[in-house]
């Protein structure tokens, strides 16, 4: 499954003219403030915490935004408390290109999770998150 959401999510890297890791930024960027990350739920995305979440040097990351900016996917916003404070957002309209692009996955994702009752979606979900706990727990001992 991870295998196929990947493929898909390459597709529409090459589709956009967009670099592997631009994607897994533009992902990193929709997904903050959701609670998927551990390390800062709810926070606005900035560049060092898309650093540390990518695992890139301050100079990769930097390339990365500068052409994710470029190709109009991303706004650098100066935080309103703190002006020296970047956070970075997905634009609007690529938002909507995104949201059009990946809509037969969302679709096909609601055909599947249709053919399992409620109780079986609450094991499948425990489930997932237990695995997903466990990996994060892999990934911190490894660093």
């Amino acid at each position: 499954m991870n295998g196929e959401f990947n493929r898909i999510a390459q597709e529409f890297a090459h589709a956009q003219g967009l670099h592997p890791t631009d994607m897994q930024a533009l992902i990193a960027i929709l997904d903050a403030g959701a609670d998927t990350d551990a390390d800062a739920p709810d926070e606005p995305m900035t560049p060092g915490r898309l650093r540390r979440q990518l695992n890139l040097t301050s100079g990769a990351v930097t390339a990365c935004l500068d052409r994710l900016e470029r190709a109009g996917h991303i706004r650098r916003v100066r935080a309103s408390g703190d002006r020296r404070v970047v956070h970075l957002e997905y634009a609007a309209q690529a938002r909507g290109l995104a949201r059009e692009y990946f809509r037969p996955l969302a679709h096909s994702t609601d055909a599947a999770r249709g053919r399992f009752t409620p109780e079986e979606l609450t094991v499948i979900v425990r489930f997932l998150r237990e695995v997903n706990r466990e990996l994060v727990l892999l990934r911190q001992h490894a660093d």
